[in-house]
């Protein structure tokens, strides 16, 4: 069942429909405990009233016969009534009451099946004028005037329910309406609107669907606009290197002097490096973006991660990479691979930005995590906040740079629960990096 109105409706129905039945079992109850108390209670007046009789219908007729008694004020329909001798003779009964002795019982209230009939009766004796008054009135008569009392009120229900579901479902449909205008202004947007839903009028219970989507289409609205950033920045940052290495393959090819042609697959491998780098870089970064779930983390051997890493990568001739003893067999919980991208980028920014140096990797003082140190010229206290922003590049830009090696290394730590935190050293020019939990 998918439509929501369908299942409300039915919902609604079944709990009324319940509840009513519900009601119609307990007044069924009710009215039949009621009623048989106020029966019994008739039966007890009747005995009584016939008893007061005895003395003025002389208690037999002709012969012996069983005598003929008065019906009862307007019972006679219902109510049978038997007047027996102490001594097991009949006296008189009623006009419809049965030949057979109503009840065996001396007194009080009995059942008894007489002629295939279930008899309620109530039995009074007169000890001093010698005679048992029977009254009795069959509980099928009973069962049928409870019978037509539920009917009486179950038969107008059953009218009323046809209205009562018409009532529900157009109910239901107004209810409904905030939805079907917010899907009626969503199907009639424009792919590219992403504009906030107006949730001013809604009910509380719509509300949160429709902040939810508003949210959603900020996250769609800011990935877009990111991917339109990126796609700028790398068709821009990619055609300066590609048309310097189609002119340098010119100038080499067209050369007589092999100095020249030299200095031109110089420029050339160095553009291609550039442009490897800068195509690594964007596409480690939309695997960040596209990487859903929190990766598994285990324990990573830090310093044989780093000193994998350093050594797979091309260092300039003055610059020299230190790592310190203490972090071999150092382990941190991190994602490996995440890790191994945070520490490349870290150090691929901090010999980006020396020409002379060292880049010494450590263990936190505290064996909370890992620092790398750099000589470099460091960064202006005003760029630190934005340094790990995208295509951020300062003051203290490289040639080389992309502006995207702080912001994938702050991207990986994240993804394994670590912080990345940047500032300038103290004890000399260049840049602090730690990578950390907490």
């Amino acid at each position: 069942m998918r439509s929501l109105r369908v299942r409300l409706f039915t919902i609604l129905l079944l709990a009324t429909g319940l509840i009513w039945l519900s009601a119609v079992a307990w007044i069924y109850l009710g009215s039949k405990r009621e009623v048989e108390q106020v029966l019994d209670n008739r039966l007890q007046e009747a005995a009584r009233m016939v008893g007061s009789l005895v003395g003025a219908i002389g208690g037999t007729g002709p012969a012996g016969a069983p005598g003929a008694i008065p019906a009862p004020m307007s019972y006679e329909r219902q109510l049978s009534c038997q007047i027996w001798s102490l001594d097991g003779r009949m006296v008189a009964r009623s006009s419809g009451a049965p030949e057979r002795r109503l009840t065996d019982a001396p007194a009080g209230f009995s059942q008894r099946e007489v002629d295939g009939e279930t008899w309620r009766v109530f039995t009074l004796e007169d000890a001093g004028k010698g005679v048992r008054v029977m009254v009795g009135d069959r509980l099928g008569l009973r069962e049928r005037l409870v019978t037509d009392l539920i009917m009486g009120l179950v038969a107008p229900a059953l009218l009323v329910v046809p209205l009562l579901g018409m009532l529900i479902w157009a109910s239901l449909g107004r209810g409904l309406r905030p939805l079907r205008r917010m899907a009626r202004d969503l199907a009639g947007r424009d792919a590219n609107d992403m504009s906030a839903i107006d949730a001013g009028r809604a009910p509380a219970e719509v509300r949160p669907l429709a902040d939810a989507l508003n949210g959603l289409f900020l996250k769609v609205e800011a990935a877009r606009r990111h991917e339109r950033e990126v796609t700028a920045f790398a068709a821009h940052e990619l055609r300066t290197p590609l048309a310097g290495l189609k002119l340098q393959a010119q100038v080499a090819m067209a050369a007589t002097d092999p100095e020249v042609a030299k200095a031109a697959l110089r420029q050339i491998l160095a553009a291609v490096d550039r442009t490897t780098r800068l195509v690594r870089q964007l596409l480690d970064a939309a695997r960040l973006d596209a990487a859903g779930d929190v990766p598994p983390l285990a324990e990573v051997d830090v310093g044989a991660l780093v000193a994998e890493t350093v050594d797979g990568m091309r260092t300039p001739t003055g610059v020299r990479t230190q790592i310190d003893p203490g972090l071999r067999g150092y382990r941190l919980l991190a994602d490996p691979e995440g890790l191994r991208l945070a520490v490349r980028n870290l150090h691929e920014n901090a010999v980006q930005h020396m020409q002379t140096g060292t880049v010494a990797w450590s263990v936190r003082p505290d064996g909370g995590g890992i620092v790398v140190r750099d000589e470099g010229p460091g960064i202006p206290e005003d760029e630190l906040p934005h340094v790990t922003t995208r295509f951020f590049r300062g003051r203290h830009k490289s040639a080389t740079g992309s502006g995207l090696g702080l912001a994938i290394a702050e991207m990986a730590s994240r993804r394994s629960g670590l912080s990345l935190r940047l500032r300038n050293r103290t004890d000399r020019s260049g840049i602090e990096a730690e990578i950390a939990r907490g």
